[in-house]
């Protein structure tokens, strides 16, 4: 016989199986869907760069443009804001920017900003140069970098600019850029706006910020050997990396000025430790900063006579201690000091490594007058009469009280001594201290009218306490 009740058990059976596979295969194809979705979102890695580029930021800017290539990122990104730097900093981050295999980013950004001198030599090395609205760029005409005291001859500096000009074409050849204008901004320091560099084709587009430039950069392509490849930024992610500690440390300290007041403190600290031994504390601070100022001396022009004129300002000022000059070799201290502080960066050097006359003036008036203190406090302690030991014993007033020549007995500081004079001296008169030997006998001396009634209290008052 039929059996409805378990047909229709078996049918309702497998269709709820068949429901539940099928809800189950949705969901697994949505999941890989939106998982897909989720590792197809580029990610950029980004770098800020607002101030002039030293060493430090170069070797922060090569440390993650190699991770970021390692991380396998969409592209690597870098915000521009510079008046220049150092060459050799420069080529670094250019090296690196030529070595990535993911492509390279450099936005002159926000408005206002600028990508000058070494700036603009990086912006032509990217594979994406792009400017914000009222940026600028150019000015990349090099300067003498270095510690000499006066500029190149025309020869070397001719062989500099070449050097230069012909490292812009080719970087702007590679890079598919206008290989004139590249050449101009060396050797005529031309600089200029985003939207010529963009008519000219000097940079490749104009973006108001960075979510505008991911937007436009979307689908454009660049080289890789013989390979064209595309670049997908639209809605990417940018992580934007920052320094480590010890990053921003030396960077800090890479500024002339920073590294300048660095030198001074150091010197002010060695200085104390010299004129008062024993303190440490500030030997110890002294050498610190002036080891933290030598590093920093690395990245700087740094004209070495300047270092050895304010070195001589602090030989100037310890010898105010030993010597008695009355002042003589303060003010020369001073002198030197100024000199050293105007020679100490090369005048024919980037603005920007310059050092400030305002930081001069008023560091050396800090400096000098800080020596002055305490060369006025040394002085006054070592002036100071002695109040006790042998040397305290000096120039003491008391009285004889047997005949003193040879030998004699004097009454000195509430003290019965043993005495001897070059003259004779009768009892009753006033002596005075002229210094205790080794044997700890005194040697004396008559004293005028005025120091015997001095005595004579002297007397009266051991008489007093004799009486008691």
């Amino acid at each position: 016989m039929f059996d409805a009740k378990g047909f229709r058990r078996m049918f309702l059976c497998r269709v709820g199986t068949t429901l539940v596979l099928a809800l189950l295969g949705i969901f697994l194809l949505a999941h890989c869907e939106v998982s897909g979705a989720t590792q197809e979102v580029p990610r950029i890695g980004a770098v800020r760069i607002s101030g002039s580029i030293n060493p430090v930021v170069a070797e922060f800017v090569a440390e993650q443009l190699d991770r970021v290539n390692r991380e396998n990122a969409a592209a690597f990104l870098i915000e521009l804001d510079t008046p220049g730097g150092l060459d050799s900093a420069m080529r670094q981050i250019i090296k690196s920017l030529l070595g990535s295999e993911i492509p390279v980013v450099v936005f002159v950004s926000p408005s206002g900003a600028r990508g000058a001198s070494a700036g603009a030599l990086i912006t032509l090395a990217a594979d994406f140069a792009v400017m914000a609205p009222g940026t600028n760029l150019g000015a990349a005409h090099p300067v003498a970098i270095g510690g000499g005291q006066k500029a190149p001859d025309e020869v070397m500096l001719s062989k500099v600019v070449e050097d230069a000009a012909a490292y812009a074409r080719s970087l702007a050849a590679r890079r598919g850029r206008n290989e004139i204008y590249a050449e101009k901004m060396v050797r005529e320091s031309l600089s200029i706006s985003a939207e010529e560099a963009l008519k000219h084709g000097v940079i490749d587009l104009i973006a108001e910020d960075v979510p505008d430039l991911l937007q436009k950069l979307d689908g454009r392509t660049y080289r890789r050997g013989d390979q064209q490849k595309l670049l997908h930024s639209r809605d990417a992610s940018v992580a934007v990396a920052t320094m480590n500690w010890r990053q921003k440390i030396l960077n800090v300290i890479s500024d002339p000025n920073v590294a300048y007041m660095l030198l001074m403190l150091g010197l002010l600290g060695v200085f104390f430790e010299i004129s008062q031994p024993g303190v440490i504390l500030p030997g110890a601070v002294g050498a610190i900063a002036l080891l933290l100022a030598l590093f920093a001396f690395q990245t700087l022009p740094v004209n070495y006579v300047g270092i050895l004129l304010i070195l001589l300002a602090l030989v100037l000022f310890v010898l105010e201690v030993k010597v008695m000059s009355f002042g003589m070799l303060t003010v020369g201290g001073m002198i030197s000091m100024t000199l050293g502080s105007l020679m100490l960066f090369d005048e024919h050097s980037e603005p920007f490594l310059v050092l400030s006359r305002a930081v001069i003036a008023s560091t050396v008036l800090v400096t000098t007058g800080f020596c002055v203190l305490v060369l006025y406090f040394v002085v006054r302690t070592q002036r100071r009469q002695f109040v006790s030991g042998r040397e305290g014993m000096a120039g003491l007033i008391g009285q004889a009280l047997t005949e003193v020549h040879h030998s004699g007995q004097v009454f000195v500081r509430g003290e019965y001594w043993t005495a001897f004079c070059g003259e004779p001296i009768a009892a009753g008169e006033a002596i005075e201290v002229v210094r205790l030997t080794e044997d700890m006998r005194l040697e004396v001396r008559r004293v005028v009218a005025h120091a015997n009634e001095r005595a004579a209290n002297v007397t009266a008052g051991s008489d007093k306490e004799v009486g008691k």
